[in-house]
Parts: C-alpha cells; sequence; structure tokens
C-alpha cells in the first residue's frame, strides 16, 4: 500500500543508483516518432517534446548530451498525494549543491542528479532515510 505519511517515507526511502547514465533531450515531432527509442519518461511541452534517454539513446539520435545524470530510485512506495517528501530530498541534496530533478512515478519518485555528484548524493539520501 502507497505511503503518505513523510516520516514513514523517510524511515523506509532505500534509495537505488540505476547503473546506466541519462540525458534529459527536447526534440521536434510527435512522440511517436520517438518511440523506437523506449524513452524512460516524456513530457510535452510548448517548445517541444522532452525525453529522458540513456546516454547511448540520445547519442544515436544526435541528441544533446552535455549534461549527463545518473538516476536514484527512492524505492519506499509513495503515494502520489504525499506531502513534503520531494521538498525534504531536494533540500538536503541542494544544502550540498546538488541539483535533483525528480520524477514522480506511479509507485516511486526517481531523482536525476549530475553524474560527478551520484555516489554523494547516495550518501545524503542514506543518511536522510536514518535520520
Amino acid at each position: 500500500m502507497a505511503i503518505i505519511d513523510l516520516a514513514t517515507l523517510l524511515e523506509k526511502l532505500q534509495p537505488v543508483l540505476a547503473p546506466e547514465e541519462y540525458v534529459f533531450c527536447t526534440v521536434n515531432g510527435e512522440l511517436k516518432n520517438y518511440l523506437g527509442l523506449n524513452p524512460l519518461a516524456t513530457f510535452v511541452e510548448t517548445e517541444g517534446l522532452t525525453l529522458v534517454l540513456t546516454k547511448v539513446q540520445a547519442q544515436s539520435i544526435a541528441a544533446c548530451t552535455h549534461s549527463t545524470f545518473k538516476r536514484i530510485t527512492l524505492s519506499v512506495y509513495s503515494s502520489l498525494e504525499a506531502v513534503g517528501l520531494t521538498a525534504v530530498v531536494a533540500s538536503a541534496l541542494a544544502k550540498e549543491g546538488i541539483s535533483a530533478n525528480v520524477i514522480a512515478a506511479y509507485h516511486h519518485d526517481h531523482v536525476f542528479v549530475p553524474l560527478d555528484k551520484a555516489n554523494q548524493a547516495m550518501q545524503i539520501l542514506i543518511k536522510l532515510s536514518a535520520a
């Protein structure tokens, strides 16, 4: 069952670092033109279609790959109605100068952090969970 209580969410955070490197890129055209890439996430904005792809996928379409991220999945089963989890996680990372691009999915939140800060971010989130 999805958890709403912030204290319980933090206690059961269980961050997991994915091995892949990801990029956020924007492309022109419709999503159907990019489904073959199997994007991890998509979002339609006024300026274009945002795709979250592995770095290898992005390179295959010559998309911009200058900002590379690692994905940390917060394994706790968080409710979409929970209040404060994103704020606490982002604030803890921000205190150490780490950007956090968060995507909330149905079961879990996924935090994308700069490649060179991924291990540091993991340590921060592990400490946050233990507090």
